[in-house]
């Protein structure tokens, strides 16, 4: 065998070894072996891992994901532009920890230059955004079970599960290490703990009133609170207000 036909073979051998084996739900995978599978998988739209275990979605509907997932995103969208420092996404990779790296339906932090408990690593987030939303089927989902004890034990702030099937969101505030349910105004309205001004109205939004919904957050946006929140971030980030 010539040097040229045994460099060859060495390289097929190689190759090989290194083929990356594709995801499959219900894996228990690593952090860093997740994403070397879900990367040699660019037709895989998303795959999550949850306390080690690879979840990977089913195609969804649009009555019962696509236009939830939309409205949910133009309301946080909203007020992300009405809040400088803070930053939005819509179903990208976070990392949390070596056994959790969630896509979350939406997600809403507070910039790290601003004092956000997130940094931006290699083109993804790590560590747990102050915020992040979910669209779930219903309470038997994984949304509210494994996913949220991940996202519990990894100290994001508040998390919200719009619950299509049964009509119903929850949103829950981090108190003391465990998530609590946050309390309805007399209005029968949610007002964000860690985000001034980021007002929801529950039963528009289920109801799919959407005018409804930006209206009531058009309200958070123009209270003194929410104000007194967008001075106090540029002052974190050393921007002057004037």
């Amino acid at each position: 065998m010539t040097t040229l036909e045994s460099s060859v073979v060495k390289a097929a051998s190689l190759a090989a070894v290194e083929q990356v084996l594709e995801l499959h739900a219900g894996d228990r995978l690593t952090r860093a072996e997740f994403e070397r599978r879900y990367s040699a998988m660019p037709h895989v739209k998303k795959a999550e891992l949850i306390e080690g275990i690879v979840y990977m979605p089913s195609p969804v509907s649009h009555k019962r994901h696509s236009r939830p997932h939309s409205a949910l995103t133009t309301w946080l969208g909203t007020y992300w532009s009405a809040t400088p420092g803070t930053d939005a996404g819509d179903n990208g990779t976070v990392r949390l920890d070596w056994e959790n790296e969630p896509q979350p339906d939406a997600m809403l932090r507070i910039l790290p230059e601003c004092g956000g408990q997130s940094r931006d690593e290699d083109d993804y987030i790590a560590g747990p955004p102050e915020l992040i939303a979910e669209v779930s089927a219903s309470s038997a989902s994984y949304d509210l079970h494994e996913k949220l004890r991940a996202y519990q034990r990894n100290g994001i702030r508040e998390y919200l599960v719009w619950r299509v099937w049964d009509s119903a969101i929850d949103w829950f505030a981090l108190r003391e290490g465990h998530f609590e349910l946050l309390p309805l105004t007399e209005a029968g309205h949610y007002h964000s703990e860690i985000f001034p001004g980021l007002w929801l109205d529950p039963a528009a939004l289920t109801h799919g009133d959407l005018a409804v919904v930006l209206a009531v957050l058009q309200q958070g946006l123009a209270s003194p609170e929410h104000a007194e929140f967008v001075v106090r971030l540029q002052a974190a980030s050393g921007r002057s207000t004037s």
